[in-house]
């Protein structure tokens, strides 16, 4: 999996592999949900209905870990450019765990009880799999029992054997969107004759960071990041567009209308500066969404207690009181709006021990971080990972 990452709505071969295994373990198995997404169900005999997710898609970064198994894989975007693909984030560790969990729980029938769903989700990088699942009736038209608890795992550069398992809100919501500029183009010796959309973009950019410093309350949390500015293809050429590549994190829906006010004040402000008519203002695609994550206090406090009793995690490397992070997740949307849903999702430390303890002594918060090119799953965190999901989804199906 590692050395053939693929990108968000392209993880067939994965797609593929994880059927297989979930069909041989015995699973009911329905694969392209979402175009990629697969589910196994088990169902054996009454009891709650448990969901798994891991995601499985890869990332634009090229691969630099040194790895003998390193990912040298490239592929053509929908531009007709060619990019690196590596799974830097882990999504690779994630959908192993998953297969684990798939092989200990159908091993281990006779030990627990109830439906167990485990679903491997596209495009969780893009922020939109989770919705292209739910949009194409995971839980209505595709017959998938809805469930009472959905747990998940995801990698974190902590030491390998720290597992963070902290109840309330853990991680922020995000939305991706994309801003494009409308302009006049021409020569690039003239520019007087031309309305340069990428010195609006470029203006932008600086402005959106004085939403953050200056329109939004200090004591809340906002974040603005321009990932892309695509514009142009010649040295002396003005275009006609530029498009800049937005994502916003937020722990409330109203700081998340605030930032889009405040993108699309500026936008409209730079552009009539500029002299553009109305009809040609920016324009604004709002692409991926997901609320903040928050799991269950009390189904957290269980699971953890299941963990220290299993002996997977020693007490010490289990954080019950981790601060929300600014990262995010559309595992939410999968069960947004269903009511009654209880969510639990841990963070699993992949960082070598070695490796963290010499990041620390350079005076490093952490060895890497994810999407770094650099980000390395210590190997020791597969079957760590893999006892993790299987510990807590027993706790709650163990009859």
């Amino acid at each position: 999996l590692h050395a053939n990452p693929e990108l968000g709505f392209m993880e067939t071969r994965t797609a593929g592999i994880v059927a297989k295994e979930f069909k041989s373990l015995g699973y009911e198995v329905k694969t392209g949900i979402g175009k990629t997404g697969v589910v196994g169900i088990m169902k054996n005999g009454n009891g709650p209905t448990v969901m798994f997710r891991a995601d499985m898609d890869a990332l634009n970064v090229e691969e630099k870990s040194g790895l003998d198994y390193a990912s040298k894989v490239r592929v053509k975007m929908a531009d007709g450019s060619e990019a690196p693909v590596g799974h830097m984030c882990g999504h690779d560790a994630h959908t192993t765990w998953l297969l684990a969990l798939a092989k200990v729980m159908a091993e281990h029938k006779d030990s627990w009880s109830g439906t167990l769903i485990l679903l491997a989700q596209p495009a969780e990088e893009l922020a939109m799999g989770a919705k292209a699942m739910v949009d194409d009736g995971l839980f209505t038209s595709q017959g998938i029992p809805k469930p009472d608890y959905a747990l998940g795992l995801h990698t974190i550069p902590l030491p390998t054997g720290v597992v963070v398992g902290s109840g309330g809100v853990l991680e922020a919501g995000v939305e991706t969107l994309d801003v494009t500029f409308h302009g006049v183009g021409g020569h690039g010796s003239s520019p007087q004759y031309t309305k340069d959309p990428i010195l609006m973009g470029a203006y932008a950019i600086t402005e959106y960071q004085s939403i953050i410093s200056r329109a939004m309350d200090p004591r809340d949390v906002g974040v603005i990041t321009v990932g892309a500015f695509n514009a142009g293809q010649n040295n002396n050429v003005i275009p006609e567009e530029a498009t800049l590549k937005l994502n916003f994190r937020f722990f409330s829906e109203a700081t998340r209308e605030q930032l889009f006010k405040g993108v699309k004040s500026i936008n409209d402000g730079i552009a009539r500066t500029y002299g553009m008519p109305e009809d040609k203002l920016p324009t604004i695609v709002r692409k991926g969404y997901a609320p903040p994550l928050i799991n269950d206090v009390d189904t957290m406090s269980r699971l953890n207690d299941a963990l220290r009793r299993s002996g997977v995690v020693a007490d010490k490397k289990l954080i019950d009181n981790f601060r929300a992070i600014t990262g995010s997740e559309d595992f939410p949307v999968l069960y947004h709006g269903l009511d009654g849903v209880k969510a639990a999702y841990d963070f699993i430390g992949v960082a070598d021990p070695k490796v963290f303890a010499a990041a620390k002594a350079a005076g490093k918060e952490f060895p890497f971080s994810n999407h770094q090119p650099t980000f390395v799953v210590d190997l020791d965190a597969i079957p760590l990972g893999a006892k993790v999901a299987s510990v807590m989804t027993m706790e709650l199906l163990a009859r």
